[in-house]
């Protein structure tokens, strides 16, 4: 019982986490010919879309891009087999969710039946020893995989959040390292190949009830 107590502990810490608005705006200054500005955004869903756990509808833009949001996807953050698991679903129609994130009230209608299931692209995520950071990875050696418009796409899932540093009240950072593989050689076809991408948290969206 003590067991499954700090784990649903440690599930509602890292949604917390999670849940706001993030921005690489710095990293983008300091290194602009490898780090687009980008802003990213994880908004909590209700509790109807799963029932348990923490669900998410997660996008991105390139702040000075001009282009819409883009990346639609769902997260779910739950509990397995004794520890934390991130599973992805994709949307049926991305383009109609567009701007989700800043306009919640037009996911209203998501549901779990909608999305579409991705039985690759799950996370193991571990808590850290300082016990405030999570790192989310694929299972050994795996690739996420999906195909939209006949095109199967093989990427590397992989992020990592907590404070900046230990001084208290230390930002929160979104350390987001997915990255696009070609299966045949292993080789990085997108993403950063300079380290992650490093987001600071700047707005904070409540979990719900």
């Amino acid at each position: 019982m003590q067991a499954t107590t700090m784990i649903e502990a440690q599930l509602h810490q890292l949604a917390t986490a999670l849940a706001g608005e993030f921005d690489n705006r710095a990293q983008s200054l300091t290194d602009p010919a490898w780090y687009l500005h980008l802003r990213l955004w994880l908004r909590p869903l209700p509790r109807i879309v799963f029932g348990e756990g923490y669900g998410f509808f997660i996008e991105q833009i390139g702040v000075t891009s001009g282009k819409p949001p883009y990346r639609q996807r769902i997260l779910h953050l739950t509990t397995r087999e004794g520890g934390i698991w991130g599973q992805y679903y994709a949307l049926p129609d991305p383009i109609a969710y567009q701007g989700g994130a800043t306009q919640p009230d037009r996911l209203a209608s998501l549901s779990r039946e909608a999305l579409i299931d991705l039985p690759t692209c799950g996370l193991a995520i571990e808590p850290q020893p300082d016990g405030q950071t999570y790192s989310a990875r694929l299972p050994g050696d795996s690739l996420c995989t999906f195909t939209a418009n006949s095109v199967t796409s093989y990427v590397r899932l992989a992020f990592d959040i907590g404070p900046e540093s230990p001084a208290p009240g230390s930002p929160l950072v979104f350390q987001m390292n997915d990255r696009g593989v070609d299966p045949e050689t292993g080789k990085t076809t997108w993403g950063p190949t300079m380290g992650p991408f490093r987001l600071l948290k700047q707005t904070a969206f409540a979990l719900p009830e």
